[in-house]
């Protein structure tokens, strides 16, 4: 199991920037233009990666107004399943133009497909990665279909628990997926942060062993940010030119300033976690004038005896350190010194090592 994938040769893993994917989903609104300015919106934002949806509404629900089929509440209440997928879907036609428009901008495209004949649609566009979203999690005939291409493949965990998960990452492994991540997930539109419980991404990593990030349906960028420091790798968040747009999804949408901040302030919290180190960083080298350490006091000649009131405790720090003054108490100097000079070992009869490991008479 691998914990690093790449998109079109862009790593993605926790040794690596976070790798950020701009949801356009149904924020084009049904407009092709907008669907072209939210890839550069995108792109000018600095996400890694613009992400479309690959279905018909005839390919996702049937048409029909019987009770199972019509939603009751939430975002899209009083329409049918049909008329929701109508409404949001991004037409096949469309996908040439966009695909195009992403790669003459320099950014990734790639989608969700909610069917084979999405993914036969997208593998003649030589799609780079695929998307499979939280609801298709648990159609894993679609997973084993999806794998079958080879490509990278990025799975949303929303509403599935650890069992169903595990499927899923078995079908896609039985399906020659060599290359697979998976997101922590929360299926509300929009989710509360305290539902999405962070904790669980390290779970996730210890578990299943694979590359982990998270789909983020919060309102603002906190949520995304504390996940880097719980292991998350993607980010993935809903972009909108306007949240006000009136779209199905423009309501818990990010807009362009937010997904800038997302893209900067995610790869900052990344760059602070940094590694195990206790040393001195560069960014203190400066500051050593504002540490204590032992300075003489008082004019001394080479064979002194050095006396309790010939030495204190000071700022700066250029001296041995304060530790050290039961040690230096007692010795006598193998060198004049002046009053504010620092207190060094080359002045003193002894060595270094009887300071940092007292006990030990070199003399």
């Amino acid at each position: 199991m691998s914990k690093q994938i790449a998109i079109e040769k862009r790593p993605i893993g926790l040794a690596c920037p976070p790798y950020v994917i701009a949801e356009m989903s149904a924020n084009h609104n049904g407009n092709l233009d907008t669907a072209f300015k939210i890839i550069e919106a995108a792109k000018a934002a600095g996400a890694d990666a613009v992400k479309i949806q690959t279905y018909r509404p005839d390919t996702i629900t049937l048409k029909s107004d019987l009770p199972d089929f019509q939603i009751t509440d939430g975002l899209w209440a009083g329409r049918t399943l049909f008329d929701l997928y109508e409404w949001a879907h991004t037409p096949w036609e469309w996908h040439k133009p966009l695909f195009e428009h992403a790669r003459k901008l320099g950014i990734t495209i790639f989608s969700s497909p909610f069917d084979s004949t999405a993914v036969d649609l997208l593998e003649d566009l030589n799609a780079p990665a695929y998307k499979i979203a939280s609801f298709e999690a648990i159609d894993l005939p679609l997973i084993r279909y999806v794998a079958s291409t080879g490509k990278p493949m990025i799975i949303s965990t929303g509403m599935a628990d650890a069992e169903e998960i595990k499927e899923a990452i078995d079908a896609a492994h039985a399906g020659g997926c060599k290359e697979l991540a998976i997101l922590h997930c929360v299926s509300g539109y929009p989710a509360p942060a305290e539902d999405y419980n962070l904790r669980t991404i390290p779970d996730m990593i210890e578990r299943f062993g694979l590359v982990t990030g998270l789909s983020d349906h919060t309102l603002d960028n906190t949520t995304a940010i504390a996940s880097i420091t719980m292991g998350a790798s993607i980010i993935e968040k809903h972009f909108t030119l306007d949240r006000t747009g009136g779209g199905p999804d423009d309501s818990f949408s990010q807009e362009p300033a937010e997904l800038a901040a997302l893209c900067r302030d995610t790869k900052t919290a990344w760059a602070a976690l940094g590694d195990v180190d206790y040393g001195r960083k560069s960014s203190e080298q400066g500051n050593v004038k504002f540490r204590r350490s032992l300075y003489f006091v008082k004019d001394l000649k080479a064979g002194d005896l050095i006396t309790a009131d010939a030495v204190r405790s000071v700022r700066p720090g250029f001296g041995l350190p304060p530790k050290c003054l039961e040690s230096v108490v007692g010795r006598r100097l193998s060198a004049n010194v002046g009053c504010n000079t620092p207190v060094t070992t080359d002045v003193l009869v002894c060595v270094w090592n009887e300071f940092l490991h007292p006990g030990h008479d070199d003399t």
